[in-house]
């Protein structure tokens, strides 16, 4: 045991004295956590999401146009929790010609400075009023204008916002005017699938990715870069040599590995709960056992790799030409539904889909996009293939 032990904390030092290794196992994952959190770490949270809104009000006959403008004000106040308002108002100054400002504000729509263009047209509130009393409606005169990017999504939630207010205010005035009776309206129950009670924050959602990021280019180069340096440099060769067995030499190296994917979710993990906020617990049997199934992967995809490759030079072009596609395509970063099919083929290949999503259902950061059974079984036939195939093809010294 205690040369399994000793061969354990030399994998250890080697890798944390390597700069290749160290890029890999720490640089490369907190540089990933870092970015993706300043960039997208807003999303998700409440009160974050603030759209620049123009509102126009042309009608002069005030009533219904007054009702619409407050109810736009109300929405651009300062929260009193200290939340950003929903909607940033700009409307012309007094006195302002509002055809030129109009042309100002859809150039600006268009350059994505704003969200959505209201206009309410002139006579809107005289002509509401008056298709009440006589039950007809100049639509002409009583139509709200809406102008919006197709091009912006922010464009499209604030429109779609702004018609669902437009069509509350519309069932309320219908019922003043005794044209709309709420007992007859349809009842609608919404129910949520997939949600956990709130909206998860991005760092949330990709603080498990980036973890298992770190599991899976510390496996996918930190082994076959050992194995195959050591292997061409005849390091090896003083192993066998000496009463060291092939299997207490993997019990060691093994042992290592998993010493290393623990130092590195220590330090991601201190990372996103200190640095970023994460609120994510791992204190879940199920998410610890997703962990070490991951690490388990990923060092056997190793050993693949270096099976496959007949030189440590060919081992780093191999793992470097699996590495983007596994990782992009598997939702460690960003939710990977409506893929085309070619790119979801991939997907469902790929051992890191299962074990990325896996771990967010044991943590309820995400709802199952896989069967349960396919987040152990597509891994577990992944590390029986890497090992077949390495046991038959893996040297380990360079004159066998």
């Amino acid at each position: 045991m205690k040369d399994v032990l000793s061969l354990a904390l030399v994998h250890l030092a080697t890798a944390v004295r390597e700069r290749i290794t160290l890029f890999w196992f720490l640089i490369f994952p907190v540089f990933m956590l870092v970015i993706l959190s300043l960039i997208f770490g807003q999303i998700g949270q409440e009160g974050e999401i603030s759209f620049d809104i123009t509102l126009i009000n042309r009608d002069e006959t005030g009533g219904f146009s007054d009702m619409i403008v407050t109810l736009f004000e109300k929405l651009a106040e300062p929260q009193a929790n200290g939340q950003e308002p929903l909607f940033s108002l700009y409307v012309p100054n007094a006195g302002e010609d509002t055809d030129t400002f109009l042309i100002q504000e859809k150039a600006a729509l268009r350059r994505g400075k704003r969200a959505a263009v209201v206009v309410v047209p002139s006579g809107f509130g005289e002509t509401l009023a008056g298709g009440m009393a006589t039950g007809r409606q100049d639509t002409a005169s009583a139509t709200i204008t809406i102008y919006m990017s197709h091009t912006s999504v922010a464009s499209e939630m604030a429109t779609e916002i702004i018609e669902q207010m437009l069509a509350e205010v519309d069932r309320e005035l219908l019922i003043e005017a005794g044209a709309f009776d709420p007992a007859d309206e349809i009842a609608a129950q919404t129910i949520w699938l997939g949600k956990q009670g709130e909206e998860t924050r991005y760092v949330d959602f990709l603080l498990p990715g980036i973890i298992l990021m770190g599991f899976f280019t510390n496996g996918l180069f930190g082994v076959p870069g050992a194995i195959l340096f050591n292997r061409d440099q005849r390091i090896l060769r003083r192993y066998w040599v000496t009463p060291l067995s092939v299997p207490r030499f993997l019990a060691g190296f093994a042992l290592g590995h998993l010493a290393l994917c623990a130092v590195q979710f220590a330090i991601l993990f201190s990372l996103g709960r200190y640095g970023f906020g994460a609120t994510v617990s791992f204190l879940r049997p199920a998410a610890w056992l997703t962990l070490i199934l991951s690490a388990v992967t990923f060092m056997a995809f190793g050993f693949l790799i270096a099976s496959l490759a007949r030189t440590a030079n060919a081992g780093m072009a191999v793992a470097n030409i699996l590495n983007m596609p596994m990782m992009f395509l598997s939702g460690l970063f960003f939710p990977i539904a409506g893929l085309p099919p070619f790119l979801m083929a991939i997907v469902y290949a790929n051992p890191v889909s299962y074990l990325a999503n896996g771990l967010r259902v044991s943590l309820g950061v995400e709802s199952s996009t896989m069967r349960p059974v396919l987040a152990i079984a597509v891994p577990l036939a992944w590390i029986a293939v890497s090992v077949l195939v390495a046991a038959r093809r893996l040297r380990w010294d360079v004159e066998r």
